[in-house]
């Protein structure tokens, strides 16, 4: 399906591209309720493993937020108070992510796989006032609530539980009258619990210019218009799902397909896929490993136009397996819990297979070394954004409560991501890894993605990690761990197999010494692969 993008010109709209923010700014008033003007609007169509189906409209979603505000209200939260939302794909999630920017409140999302441990970590760091959930979780969080002692409101959904109000009950007799708060744009609105390599969690503090600066997310690199559908195949838990589930495709007024499901189920995601008017669609990098086992040719997409992957680089054999089904080459997408979209694949560039793409229009995003100085193209150093005439919209303010961790992200001039990548002749990005996660090897720097993508070539073989493993005579050398596709078996001639196959592939010294099989890898909620537990059961940490 070919369909004019809304950026044709790359580097005239990087060039032309300024930040317009007004000083009030709240994405409930600004553009929930804009697009609720008209009442037929259709803001979501949600499904769930029974076939039941639900659609949301725009005005659905407004006068359903004005009720939870004054519920909200009623319960003493107001602007500032953090309430921490834990909930699957469950409609209330949208309704309730937008109440809380309505009423000036600061949200805190977090995975349904948090323990109870884990609740009380997030409720006392952040002081939270409310807890938003399910009945699972709620059992989970009274086990520590004696603990958490500025929590005030407890609200769970779906069945009524002592000692928390029911949502169900709490809606049915609020108001839908609630003048929406005078939010300032750098009034604090979203805080995001993301895990470094090491200690606890930190707490990614975002302002309400975040869903303001996530327009060139939707815009630019998913490419949304109105009319279409987008299905982002991501936990609500994630940041991504601020990226695309909630700030990209409303900013430009597209409708949502979301699925609630407990598990992902490659065959029944892409049965959804050919059976519902899905237009764009995002997902993680495994999603896509998943559903390029299947036998894709048994489908047909006709409405899908436009697929996007965030959270790793793709390699180039899983993009090129999708496009010969669905016609869609996947873009790649490259940000963080702290940003918005900093680099993409538009779709008006010329793809390269295994690149982010280039910067995002608003974002002077470069590689730079350890001094700060802008690397020569082909030159490996670390992603960072220049800031020395201002932080760019989109870029969180903090890591709330810790200064010595915000000032550790910062040089004078520059963010750091902490990412590793270099720049080609022609203004591409390539990701090389985490700044820890690139191995030091007889003296050559050896990056994991690149192990990995060769590795993923061979047809046996599913998914792979690569990480450092220590080495007597080269200090540490490159180990893969491997997940073969159905109906192969490890032995010591695919081992051999896969060691030589990389050495054709690529640089020979970037061959995988160790090679180890496993049933599965060990992965984030959002489907990214943690490296750093296989290097630290490496390492014997």
């Amino acid at each position: 399906m070919t369909i004019q993008p809304n950026m044709t010109d790359y580097d005239k709209e990087y060039k032309d591209f300024k930040w317009d923010v007004p000083e009030y700014y709240n994405f409930a008033g600004e553009v929930i309720d804009k697009w609720a003007q008209d009442k037929e609007k259709l803001a979501m169509l949600w499904v769930d493993d029974n076939g039941t189906e639900i659609k949301k409209t725009f005005n659905d979603i407004s006068v359903a937020s004005k009720k939870l505000a004054n519920v909200l209200k009623a319960q003493g939260i107001g602007q500032g108070d953090v309430v921490i939302v834990v909930l699957p794909r469950n409609i209330e999630w949208w309704i309730i992510f937008t109440a809380c920017i309505r009423c000036g409140a600061m949200i805190s999302p977090g995975t349904t796989q948090l323990t109870a441990k884990d609740l009380e970590f997030r409720a006392t760091k952040s002081n939270a006032a409310c807890i938003i959930t399910n009945p699972e979780i709620a059992a989970a969080f009274d086990e520590v609530a004696d603990k958490c002692d500025t929590v005030k409101s407890k609200i769970v959904i779906e069945a009524a539980k002592d000692g928390w109000v029911f949502f169900d009950d709490a809606m049915k007799d609020a108001s839908d009258e609630f003048e929406t708060a005078k939010t300032k744009a750098e009034d604090n609105c979203l805080v995001y619990f993301t895990s470094g390599t090491t200690g606890f969690p930190k707490m990614a503090l975002h302002a309400h210019s975040y869903g303001f600066g996530h327009q060139v997310t939707g815009k630019y690199w998913l490419d949304l218009k109105p009319e279409d559908m987008h299905w982002n195949i991501s936990d609500t838990g994630w940041a991504k799902a601020a990226w695309s589930s909630y700030f990209g495709p409303w900013n430009q007024g597209a409708a949502q397909f979301i699925h609630h499901t407990d598990r992902f189920d490659p065959k029944f995601t892409l049965d959804l896929l050919a059976k519902y008017p899905v237009t764009t669609m995002c997902g993680a990098p495994t999603i896509y490993r998943m559903l390029v086992l299947q036998d894709l040719s048994q489908y047909k997409f006709p409405t899908l136009r436009h697929c996007v992957g965030a959270g790793e680089p793709l390699n180039p054999e899983i993009i090129d397996v999708w496009e010969k089904a669905t016609e869609c080459i996947i873009r790649d997408g490259y940000g963080q819990t702290e940003t918005v979209l900093l680099a993409g694949s538009f779709p008006c560039i010329e793809p390269r297979f295994g690149s982010m793409g280039k910067p995002t229009p608003g974002i002077d995003l470069h590689v730079i070394d350890d001094q700060g100085n802008i690397l020569e193209p082909n030159q490996e150093g670390e992603i960072a954004i220049k800031i020395d005439s201002g932080k760019p919209v989109g870029l969180f303010k903090e890591y709330w409560k810790e200064p010595e961790r915000t000032a550790s992200a910062f040089i004078p001039g520059w963010y750091l991501t902490g990412d590793k990548a270099y720049v080609d002749e022609d203004g591409y990005f390539w990701f090389v890894g985490r700044s820890d996660d690139v191995i030091l090897s007889s003296g050559y720097r050896i990056g994991p993605f690149e192990v990995e993508s060769a590795l993923i070539e061979h047809p046996s073989v599913a998914e792979s990690a690569v990480v450092s493993s220590p080495d007597e005579t080269r200090g540490e050398v490159v180990k893969a761990f491997i997940v073969l596709v159905p109906n192969n078996e490890p032995s010591d001639d695919l081992v051999k197999e896969l060691q030589n196959y990389v050495k054709k592939t690529t640089a020979p010294y970037k061959y995988p010494r160790k090679i180890e099989f496993v049933k599965e890898l060990p992965k984030t909620i959002s489907g990214k692969i943690r490296r750093i537990d296989l290097r630290d059961s490496e390492w014997g940490r």
